[in-house]
């Protein structure tokens, strides 16, 4: 196991969670056949409020770890280094006995105010199991969140990245093959079937919590042994807890920002709606496209920026620890330039074929799949977003981040109702407008972020700009070629043909761009001269 560069770690870390979110997304389909609808909702259920519990029991202190492990290990504080993951190790591990505790003994008290009084479905009895068996799963994954914030600060993301993939095989494997045996072969209730389904949450995080400690073991043992230095001595374990706590407070508002940011749409998207005159089941269904659906689909994209967040957070901690100012410039330039190369293809390719995709996951639908060509796009705009956000973030610049989020957020308040009401009046259909103001107040805090940090620290931005353009002409000419390939097959009658008109389009597409990005040297100006010979080469593909 070695140290990952930047690129070589936003590479690992984003197949990785690109493989978890197609994995978590196609499971799905075969899972609810088996279930039904009410065994979904009892699933839906105890996972909602297991979400709530793990957020709570985690409280960004993973990666306040993993920020403060990069930072000791620039400073070369390699006593501290494990001292600050002990500790951690023991506060999660308190916070997740404590969440386990109060979830599995006031489980039928949830369950009831749930569905308490609701006939016909899910029994009060049958949510509280659901809840008990999901809440084992907070006595694992408190410690499995520690471990990976100990390999990401230490620079080692291959192993933290195989771990979310063993866990979410497993996870996913359970499910399936669990809830099948027990409905089609056992002929059980599917409340149990359901039960099963819900301990692959446990048993996936075990398997990838016994990987990452055995993987820790000798790294760990090996930080124990080199010696402490003299400065290393005068931080005792008070500081140290009051670095976790203070590193993780911003992570924790951050948190709570993003879903409250989330929850706009959820307040006045349908109400807006259908004070405009569109029916109950067209507000209804933009909501649905974008808070459930839509998203889920737009997570195989986010997954770039979320994998780039991965190794950007102990390479930023870690030059900002030594005041390398140069080295963070090139950081944003990259990060920002690997992001471009991805997501600007990425998303107008899935945008263009949203006909096929949608009827491919959830069956042919006008309406949903016209929201969801426009609000793919948005996912491109949220990339910059996040990333220049964790940027900050790991720059130490608490106020920059939380004031930017606090200003996309009212920005999306201010903005909402008002270019729903606009769009009507221009007559374009007003189910489009939330995208808009996703797009309006993303970007613009994305810009001021890039404005602040260039004024503070005299970033130079030039070369993210040109190779933006340049991504926009390679994908104007894939998208050329991709109306010229529809014109010749473009068939989606069937899933099947659905399925063969996706593949087809994006192998041209693929191929358009990655000859067309060739030609202007951006894969070279991301990767470097020579790396795609260096992969060919590892995989013996190429001599």
């Amino acid at each position: 196991m070695k140290k990952n560069n930047f690129i070589d770690g936003a590479i690992v870390a984003t197949i990785s969670l690109v493989f978890c979110k197609i994995l978590g997304l196609i499971y799905v389909i075969p899972f609810y056949k088996i279930i039904g609808t009410q065994g979904g909702a009892l699933y839906s259920y105890a996972y909602s409020i297991y979400a709530v519990f793990l957020n709570l029991s985690t409280v960004g202190i993973p990666s306040a770890v993993a920020k403060i492990i990069s930072e000791y290990d620039a400073l070369d504080y390699q006593g501290l280094k494990t001292r600050a993951y002990g500790i951690a190790s023991k506060m999660l591990n308190y916070a997740g006995i404590l969440s386990f505790i109060i979830l599995f003994l006031f489980a039928n008290v949830i369950a009831n105010s749930i569905i308490g009084g609701v006939e016909g479905g899910n029994s009060v009895a049958s949510v509280a199991i659901a809840i008990r068996v999901v809440s084992l799963a907070l006595l694992v994954v408190p410690k499995l969140s520690i471990l990976r914030g100990y390999f990401q600060g230490n620079k080692y993301i291959a192993p933290s990245s195989f771990s979310s993939i063993l866990e979410q095989l497993v996870r996913v494997l359970i499910i399936i093959v669990g809830s099948y045996v027990v409905v089609n072969i056992l002929h059980m209730p599917v409340d149990y079937a359901v039960y099963v389904a819900i301990s692959g949450a446990t048993f996936g995080a075990l398997s990838s919590y016994f990987y990452l400690k055995i993987k820790s073991k000798p790294y760990i043992e090996k930080d124990k042994a080199k010696k402490t230095k003299p400065e290393e001595k005068s931080i005792t374990t008070k500081l140290i807890i009051k670095k976790i706590v203070v590193y993780a407070i911003p992570f924790v508002i951050i948190s709570m920002l993003q879903s409250a940011y989330n929850v706009v749409d959820t307040f006045t998207v349908v109400k807006t709606l259908t004070s405009l005159n569109y029916s109950t089941q067209i507000a209804e269904t933009t909501i649905g496209v974008m808070s459930t659906w839509g998203s889920k689909l737009n997570m195989i994209v986010i997954s770039m920026s979320i994998g780039m967040t991965a190794s950007l957070i102990p390479n930023i901690v870690g030059s900002y620890a030594k005041k390398d100012f140069k080295d963070i410039n090139e950081k944003i330039d990259l990060s920002m330039e690997m992001l471009l190369y991805t997501t600007i293809p990425m998303t107008i390719g899935i945008s263009f074929l949203s006909l096929p995709i949608w009827h491919v996951f959830y069956g042919i639908d006008s309406l949903s799949t016209n929201i969801f060509r426009v609000y793919i796009i948005q996912v491109l705009f949220y990339g910059l977003y996040s990333t220049i956000i964790t940027i900050s973030q790991s720059m130490n610049q608490t106020k920059i981040t939380i004031g930017s989020l606090i200003v996309s957020l009212l920005l999306k308040l201010v903005l909402n109702v008002p270019m729903m009401h606009l769009f009507n009046s221009l007559n374009i259909p007003a189910y489009y407008a939330p995208t808009f103001t996703d797009i309006i107040s993303q970007f613009s805090v994305y810009l001021s972020v890039l404005y602040i940090l260039k004024k503070k620290y005299d970033f130079k931005y030039k070369r993210i700009c040109m190779f933006a353009l340049k991504s926009l002409i390679c994908s104007a000419v894939m998208i050329l070629a991709l109306i010229i390939t529809k014109s010749i097959y473009f068939n989606n009658t069937t899933i099947t043909t659905a399925i063969i008109t996706i593949v087809i389009h994006t192998l041209i597409g693929a191929s358009i761009y990655f000859t067309m990005s060739h030609i202007f040297r951006l894969f070279d100006e991301v990767f470097g001269v020579g790396y795609l010979d260096k992969v060919l080469k590892k995989f013996k593909l190429k001599k």
